[in-house]
């Protein structure tokens, strides 16, 4: 029987397992068992805390989910303008713990199950749908709805991309170099806007950190 008060341990053991598994294999391939070896119990626990390597996954990709949420939800409470708001999204999308050669290889095998599963596709929606709203929260008080949008869609796109630049491994980039690209994206394209559709240097009021995604 395991241990009363274990089982938040071990179900987040079998998580970061999971995430080290899959990136290792850089599939979905790996086997419950395997899992649980990394995780350092036996497959029988491991089933009882998850039921199957699917829910198991699912739970996975949450995990990361919730931490990336969390990360930007504190990062966007300490940006004082619009324009901060752009950066602190961009930093926390290439912030160490998601930018992990393990955790890179995850997220692309969670993309590629989103081929055959509505769940994971469903999870991976949220997350696009976030950051998107995220980044369009700072770039709205910068420029028209329209141009915000598009800017939005350009810089969710080139961090998308960035990530698969990344698992080819064969000319990755630093988070420095990363963000750096982003930005500059970002900042061309509003320079692009017409200058009687920019404020000068708009502040945020105090409960313009709580948007959508505080919730």
């Amino acid at each position: 029987m395991p241990k009363i008060g274990m089982e938040p341990v071990r179900r987040k053991a079998l998580v970061d397992a999971a995430l080290k598994a899959i990136g290792h294999h850089g599939s979905l391939t790996v086997t419950m068992s395997e899992i649980a070896r990394e995780a350092g119990v036996s497959a029988a626990l491991a089933h009882h805390y998850f039921g199957s390597k699917e829910q198991l996954l699912i739970e996975t990709i949450r995990s990361l989910l919730r931490q990336l949420r969390a990360d930007a939800v504190i990062a966007l409470r300490q940006a004082e303008t619009p324009r901060a708001r752009i950066s602190a999204v961009i930093r926390v999308s290439f912030q160490a713990d998601q930018f992990a050669p393990d955790v890179v290889a995850a997220w692309l095998a969670f993309y590629s199950e989103a081929q055959r599963s509505e769940e994971v596709r469903r999870l991976l929606v949220v997350y696009a749908r976030r950051l998107h709203s995220n980044l369009l929260s700072g770039l709205k008080p910068l420029c028209g709805a329209f141009d915000a949008g598009r800017i939005a869609d350009g810089a969710a796109a080139m961090i998308d991309g960035l990530y698969i630049r990344q698992s080819l491994k064969a000319a990755p980039l630093s988070i420095e170099a990363s963000v750096a690209l982003v930005e500059d994206y970002v900042a061309g394209q509003l320079r692009s806007v017409p200058a009687e559709q920019i404020a000068p240097h708009p502040t945020l009021s105090p409960q313009a950190g709580r948007g959508r995604d505080d919730r």
